[in-house]
């Protein structure tokens, strides 16, 4: 049996799929299936996965049901001691599987190992770092006030951990990876890699953006409230602050991925929300900052105001927004 299974849902990604399945291929440790299940593409994305001579490179294909659907599929064919995850779209560089074995095999208990995860754009160059966080150990708190680990794509978890909890859940719209990251964070322990291993594919712009970030908004509170039940008298007090995280990367996202006018009450709608569940926001000069982006993008052709942001540089730069997250 393999020791590592790699499950990828892949979904109309003729685009990406080979370098993505290469990308596992391309691995110093070599002990590994990857189990694609091609969720009802319409495009060529089987017949690229077909052509690929490797027979640890299994395809199976179902009716579209969406990628958390198909994790559960993956599941439960994964014959390995340890599940890893990737999207279709994502890269790993070569050492991530055999630096997450070691770090997870010389860790007396952790059943998780992560890593540090950039963004890519489409010519896969890095357009933005991620997190960076190295937490290990009980992470769940912490991991609840923000998603360092930061996509679905980056850890390496024991089989049995996530088979005993029951995959991913289905119901929650968005966010899925984050919440099953929370459910085994709040029982087991975790290890930290202080690497980057993850090239996680987030395009600058998008033209489903408003619909993409009303299902995140929607998802997120979802994994908020699913995980404050669980434990009400931890991690209650923490909601307001939690929440108020959300809105701000929500709102940084937002005008990043924007490219109409029609978009700008939802970047409004955020920016409330996430001054309601912080008011000291009222006191950044980031906000300035968020308010310009709105009213540039209400007014401005599409162009035009992508190209004056460019040229704004640091005074159209929005990201300190998120240097007002409270992780503490």
């Amino acid at each position: 049996m393999p020791l590592i299974s790699i499950i990828i849902p892949a979904y109309n990604a003729e685009t990406t799929i080979l370098k993505t399945v290469e990308s596992v291929l391309k691995q110093t440790l070599a002990d590994f299936e990857i189990i694609v299940i091609n969720d009802g593409s319409t495009d060529q994305t089987l017949e690229i996965l077909e052509d690929i001579e490797d027979p640890r490179v299994q395809t199976f294909t179902f009716p579209n049901s969406g990628p958390q659907k198909s994790r559960n599929r993956g599941i439960e064919k994964a014959q390995g001691k340890y599940l890893a995850f990737l999207d279709a779209d994502d890269l790993w560089t070569q050492e991530k599987l055999a630096d997450q074995l070691q770090a997870l095999q010389e860790s007396s208990d952790a059943v998780m190992a992560y890593s540090w995860t950039n963004w890519i754009d489409e010519q896969d160059r890095v357009w933005r770092r991620g997190a960076h966080v190295s937490i290990s150990g009980n992470v769940a708190a912490r991991l609840l006030l923000s998603d360092f680990i930061g996509s679905g794509s980056n850890p390496l978890i024991l089989a049995e951990v996530v088979k005993k909890l029951g995959g991913f859940d289905e119901d929650i719209v968005a966010g899925q990876d984050w919440e099953m990251w929370l459910r085994i964070a709040s029982q087991y322990s975790v290890v930290a890699i202080s690497k980057v291993h993850v090239l996680y594919r987030k395009l600058p712009t998008s033209r489903a953006w408003s619909n993409n970030v009303s299902r995140q908004e929607k998802g997120y509170r979802q994994v908020i409230e699913k995980t404050i039940y669980r434990s009400p008298e931890i991690l209650q007090p923490l909601r307001r602050r939690v929440l108020g995280n959300v809105y701000k990367s929500l709102t940084v996202d937002s005008l990043e991925r924007a490219v109409s006018a029609k978009q700008s009450p939802m970047a409004v709608k955020l920016i409330g929300q996430a001054v309601w569940y912080d008011p000291s926001l009222l006191r950044a000069r980031v906000l300035y900052k968020v308010i310009l982006r709105v009213i540039l993008l209400t007014l401005l052709p599409t162009a035009q105001y992508r190209l004056l942001i460019q040229r704004l540089g640091y005074w159209g730069s929005i990201d300190a927004m998120y240097g007002y997250q409270k992780l503490t």
